[in-house]
């Protein structure tokens, strides 16, 4: 296999893992219905952040035409996740290296618009994906008191159960995402490297900053049309 072949075979294979995360990532907010499959007592106060997101949205989907306007989806989609998910943290892990370097209007252009690309795929998601439904695994908190790894399995008729773990922190009362895996495949990582390569490729990160813009507003654009 020469290396272009290879090349291309490695980035098809992440293309599918990273549109499926994507999809996962809508099961941590919107599931048919959650299993619960820990000890005793029941949910403890991180799973209960997943769950109770996720009951928020999966009430909204009960509306039928609420689908239809792809504007108020990522509105209502935004307003629930936001609160859950640390943008900031999310921001900064996603740069890496780049985030130090990166200026004070950089940081706040990147963080807006790499959330508006989550959202995004979220409010896709939330149009086309809803048959599925979690089971929350027992978690081990011991080590730090402020971390901890949410594991879950998404459930499909007919599929193997995929699992998908969520990496919390406990910060000023709240506990939030901060990055997910699935079948150990990371957001953060996954992420790190493309904006990394798109940096390199166009030589400034306030381009690849600028391009993503110009991407979400036609993405937008586009499904407000359809």
């Amino acid at each position: 296999m020469t290396v272009d072949t290879l090349s291309w075979v490695v980035v098809t294979i992440m293309k599918y893992y990273l549109n499926v995360l994507f999809i996962l990532l809508f099961g941590f907010f919107v599931n048919a219905g959650v299993v619960t499959d820990v000890a005793a007592g029941g949910l403890i106060e991180p799973q209960q952040v997943i769950e109770g997101a996720s009951n928020e949205l999966k009430a909204r989907m009960q509306d039928p035409g609420f689908t239809k306007d792809f504007r108020k989806i990522t509105e209502f989609v935004n307003s629930v996740i936001y609160p859950h998910a640390d943008f900031d943290l999310i921001s900064s892990l996603v740069l890496g290296k780049l985030w130090k370097d990166a200026t004070a209007s950089e940081k706040d252009q990147f963080k807006k618009e790499f959330q508006t690309l989550l959202i995004r795929t979220y409010s896709r998601a939330f149009v086309e994906f809803k048959e599925w439904s979690v089971r929350f695994l027992p978690i081990n908190t011991d080590e730090n008191d402020r971390k901890v790894m949410v594991k879950t399995e998404i459930l499909q008729p007919g599929l193997q159960p995929i699992a998908v773990n969520y990496r919390m922190l406990f910060n000023r009362g709240e506990w939030k995402v901060y990055d997910i895996l699935i079948e150990g495949v990371s957001l953060v990582t996954n992420y790190r490297t493309s904006f990394k390569n798109e940096v390199e490729r166009t030589g400034s990160l306030q381009e690849v900053i600028n391009q993503l813009a110009k991407r979400n507003t036609e993405a937008l654009s586009s499904q407000n049309r359809s």
